[in-house]
């Protein structure tokens, strides 16, 4: 459960399966902001979390609001000053069997051209690679393996304003950038994809990372194409259509600045093998 405490939860070698991350920003007029660093409250998953916010030396209480994928969105208004927050969970172990299905509604979401994720100008591009594979599992795995391929992880490539064609011309972007390029892909051939927000372990250096879902016969299955980390073992923060839905942070007004992240992510358990062909339901 979410709470204001004292200190935070201690996430270590100590706590398995511990995630959690610690933000500073510098806030030069009063602001509101909405956080979404915390792990979405899957069944039989967060087993306990605290979430700290300070400004200066004064606590904070945000305003939580969850959606209808479990997500957790924090909203905070405070400053000006020096705002930290602290989060930190521990998470058990996974059931696949909880795979989540889909429903109408989130497959007319998910098959719409985004922000960043502009499938209609794709749709020929699209066709013509993958649209003559003949289930919709194939033509996933035929465009993973293809963004795998040809986009080279490169964290000095990308903008905060680059769409799935930008990194399909340049060949280069960070984990949002193969997610979205997967996402648009997909979508272009029929496939109803999203984004999700997750804590990695395993993932290095670590930082928050972005996988993709796809909806094959009724469920949503995670992709994840820069193979970074095994997908078995990661965390959902949040969903959405892309990142402009998946933030960590966005400010609704003010000014302000993002000072310092650090990400912790620590699977229960030796991390699992993957192979990034087989299907694997996010927590």
């Amino acid at each position: 459960m979410t709470q204001q405490r004292e200190k935070a939860m201690p996430v270590g070698p100590a706590s398995p399966g511990g995630v959690g991350c610690a933000l500073t920003l510098t806030l030069a007029t009063p602001a509101e902001l909405v956080f979404q660093v915390a792990a979405a409250r899957r069944p039989d998953r967060l087993v306990e979390d605290s979430l700290v916010v300070v400004l200066g030396e004064e606590s904070v209480n945000p305003v939580e609001l969850i959606d209808g994928d479990h997500g957790r969105q924090h909203l905070v208004r405070a400053g000006p000053g020096t705002l930290a927050v602290s989060y930190q969970a521990v998470v058990a172990r996974w059931d696949p069997a909880l795979a989540q299905r889909l429903t109408d509604a989130a497959r007319i979401i998910g098959l719409r051209p985004s922000r960043y994720c502009p499938s209609d100008r794709l749709a020929g591009f699209a066709d013509r690679h993958f649209g003559r594979a003949p289930t919709a599992a194939e033509k996933v795995r035929a465009i993973c393996d293809y963004v795998w391929n040809h986009v080279i992880y490169d964290g000095s490539a990308t903008a905060f304003g680059s769409d799935a064609i930008e990194t399909l011309v340049t060949g280069r972007g960070v984990c949002r950038d193969f997610a979205h390029l997967v996402i648009t892909l997909c979508r272009a051939v029929g496939v109803p994809a999203r984004m999700a927000a997750v804590y990695a372990p395993g993932l290095s250096p670590m930082d928050f990372h972005a996988v993709v879902e796809t909806a094959i016969d009724g469920t949503w299955w995670c992709w994840d194409a820069t193979r970074l980390a095994p997908r078995q073992a990661l965390v959902r923060i949040a969903t959405g259509r892309d990142a402009g839905d998946v933030a960590f942070v966005t400010t609704l007004s003010g000014h302000v600045e993002l000072a310092t992240v650090e990400v912790t992510a620590i699977s229960p358990g030796e991390l699992p093998l993957d192979d990034h062909e087989q299907f694997v339901a996010l927590g």
